[in-house]
């Protein structure tokens, strides 16, 4: 008995943090009444339309408050003390109290808070709010259907006018709204995570040996061309000597990656196959969704990357190692003959003895690599509570996150601390000198809260400069990733789907992504799979995953994305 009320008082503890937050902030059971929109115009100055104004008067600064709750990174200041979010109070007179958690209490706390009517915070930010999430609390009258208020928010309006692909990423299949705020950075970097990097000493030091043919010195430049063949011969020849000269032929790693990781993993290497895998093993063909799985060229390539890792080309360890575990062996003493990663700035102490290599052709003369599902318009993010009072005001404010000037600093930090005060000779942004001792991404981290923002073309060509890593990757990216794309394959973007279609995605999906892992795993670590493995794995796939059927939601709803 005595434990029983433990766990209820404990219970009741986090229902009231999860009311009362910090200091400033409020309950919900004292929120204020809505003033309407006439009352909000005529006392408080309420305005929507101009931009370069502030929402709301004086008045309405000192008597209108609003309470966010919101996940945070560890490193970030507390957002009630960030320089963007005090600087946005100063240009909307727009006062809201943060209440920070870190992200593992946000998950603990989410179902009690939305379980919670007469506690609740007027929004969350960093919602992480699912399709089947939103529908069900959309039916609950929980969340505010954001698109009944459009007319407050002039630059997210403007987004889903011009923009009817990422309103269809958006909008609620069962009623036809919109029930969050998104995030949306469109770079063109996040559907190819992969560039394989080569050690150029290494491989003039096996041409030298004559261990590969068909390539001169002369060829090690970004761009190269290696057949399968050439890049399993230096990979063998990177394995058998002591490339790094510390005496130990044996701390060698011919070729590296991250298994399942969401950059610089392994799905490239199905590309050698003529297969534009990814790491949910579903692409976009022709408009229908496919399953690299289900295709002869699959297992074909499996076994022959299997060889490669029973022949310790392959790091084994990549399939156990951790993103940070990764990089951190890529510093010092060069042990990394190749690599997949975005950059080998980030791996390596001495990127200048890696080039940037094309794909990989294969066997039968395929030279194609993976496409990502990452997507770069993240639904969710933001939602609102359908009891939130002076909503007009709370989606007003939320509106100048879009604007592209706000959306980069909101994103990276700042003016005064990540940009400088004055634009370039161009109007746009231009990030400042890094301080001594810290790096860009601490110096982010700190001072950007990230979520809603709207950074596409536009944006960098005409409000603020990419940084220069992620200018590098693109232009990496552009040469030796986009020339071999095939333009009949597309990534799969947010779908949203039915009630109905939820259930059958509840029902079958985890199995069989559980299902295909596991098999993979056992057979590119086993040495392959044979031809009764494969028709079992494939009669399995049809039969108990239901693949086809997790094929037909998805193709519904890509169907309705396109507006079919």
């Amino acid at each position: 008995m005595k434990k029983l009320l433990v766990l209820i008082l404990a219970a009741l503890m986090i229902l009231t943090a999860v009311a009362c937050g910090g200091g400033s902030s409020k309950k919900a059971a004292d929120k204020q009444e809505s003033a309407g929109v006439e009352k909000l115009v005529a006392d408080y100055g309420f305005q929507w339309k101009d931009p370069s104004a502030p929402i709301l008067n004086e008045k309405g600064a000192k008597e209108l408050s609003f309470n966010i709750y919101s996940s945070k990174n560890a490193s970030a200041l507390d957002y009630n003390d960030m320089k963007i979010m005090q600087d946005l109070f100063a240009a909307t007179n727009v006062f809201v109290s943060w209440e920070n958690v870190s992200e593992s209490v946000y998950s603990q706390q989410k179902n009690l808070i939305f379980g919670n009517a007469d506690n609740r915070p007027d929004a969350i930010y960093h919602a992480g709010m699912g399709a089947g999430e939103i529908i069900k609390y959309a039916k609950r009258k929980v969340l505010l259907p954001i698109s009944d208020y459009l007319e407050y928010m002039p630059n997210f309006s403007k987004i889903l006018e011009e923009r009817p692909d990422i309103k269809n990423q958006l909008i609620n299949v069962e009623d036809g709204k919109i029930y969050s705020l998104p995030r949306i950075e469109e770079m063109g970097l996040l559907q190819n995570p992969n560039i394989l990097f080569l050690n150029k000493n290494w491989t003039k030091a096996a041409i030298d040996a004559g261990a590969v043919s068909g390539i001169t010195e002369a060829d090690l430049q970004d761009g190269i061309n290696l057949t399968c063949d050439q890049m399993e011969a230096l990979l063998t020849y990177f394995r058998d000597n002591d490339m790094n000269g510390n005496g130990n032929a044996g701390d060698e790693r011919p070729l590296s990656f991250v298994y399942n990781n969401w950059q610089g993993n392994q799905c490239d290497l199905y590309g050698m196959f003529g297969l534009n895998d990814n790491l949910e093993h579903r692409i976009i063909v022709d408009d229908k969704i496919t399953y690299t799985v289900q295709d002869e060229r699959f297992k074909e390539a499996t076994n022959f990357l299997a060889n490669w890792v029973k022949e310790n080309l392959i790091d084994k360890v990549s399939f156990e190692l951790s993103q940070d575990n990764f990089l951190a062996n890529g510093k010092g003493l060069e042990t990394y003959g190749a690599f997949y990663w975005w950059e080998s700035e980030t791996v390596v102490s001495n990127p200048e003895n890696y080039i940037v290599c094309n794909p990989i052709i294969g066997p039968h003369g395929d030279q194609t690599l993976c496409i990502s599902n990452n997507p770069e318009v993240g639904a969710g993010e933001v939602i609102v509570f359908a009891d939130c009072p002076n909503v007009e005001v709370l989606l007003a404010y939320f509106d100048r996150y879009y604007d592209p000037m706000i959306s980069a600093q909101i994103n990276y930090g700042p003016i005064g601390i990540v940009y400088e005060e004055q634009l370039d000779e161009k109007g746009m942004l231009v990030q400042k000198p890094l301080p001594e001792g810290i790096t860009s991404d601490e110096l982010r981290l700190q001072n950007a809260p990230l979520g809603i923002i709207y950074l596409s073309d536009y944006a960098w060509n005409n409000v603020v400069n990419m940084e220069p890593r992620a200018k590098l990757r693109l232009d990496r990216l552009n040469a030796h990733a986009a020339p071999f794309m095939p333009a009949n394959v597309k990534p799969c973007p947010n779908l949203q789907f039915t009630l109905d279609e939820l259930n059958t995605l509840s029902n079958y999906e985890t199995n069989l992504n559980d299902y295909i892992r596991t098999n993979l795993i056992k057979w590119l670590m086993g040495g392959g799979v044979s031809d009764a493995q494969w028709e079992t794995f494939q009669n399995d796939l049809n039969g108990k995953c239901n693949i086809g059927g997790i094929q037909k939601v998805y193709q519904d709803a890509y169907d309705r994305y396109l507006g079919k």
